[in-house]
């Protein structure tokens, strides 16, 4: 019994942490299944159409990559990580409200409960997208000093 004790908290743990981090990604997941879907209208077929939408997800995040690193504009940085934070933030909501569902009969507490993770997420989102991208971009801006200093 003890054992299955450790072992679904461990579970749990890896499901929150597993959260935090996908959340993240949600808008890149989300233009490529939009893309893909749009695509399949159009007729590109059952491999084509997730080939597109899989293009496009990636095109999405490293593009947003690309500007969080070389863009200097504190501005423009900020609305590309919000552009991955408010996703995150849908996705917390929703998956804290689902949670919820299962054990809190007042609807008023799912929707405090969906609040807070909403929240959580998202802040966990934003600290990861800046502190990932000042880093980076710090190291961008700063031009290498090599010397040749005698041993």
């Amino acid at each position: 019994m003890i054992i299955a004790i450790v072992l679904m908290i461990a579970a749990v743990a890896f499901l929150c942490w597993l959260l935090f981090t996908l959340a993240t990604y949600a808008l890149p997941l989300f233009v490529g299944i939009l893309t893909g879907q749009w695509a399949y209208g159009l007729g590109a077929g059952v491999l084509g159409a997730p080939l597109v939408g899989l293009i496009a997800a990636a095109a999405t995040f490293f593009g947003a990559q690309l500007l969080l690193v070389t863009v200097r504009s504190p501005l423009v940085r900020a609305a590309v990580a919000l552009l991955f934070v408010v996703p995150a933030a849908i996705a917390g909501f929703s998956a804290a409200h689902g949670l919820a569902r299962i054990g809190v009969p007042s609807e008023i507490w799912r929707d405090i409960f969906g609040v807070v993770g909403a929240m959580a997420v998202g802040c966990a989102a934003w600290i990861r997208l800046t502190s990932a991208g000042a880093l980076s971009a710090e190291t961008v801006r700063k031009p290498m000093h090599i010397s040749a200093a005698p041993n």
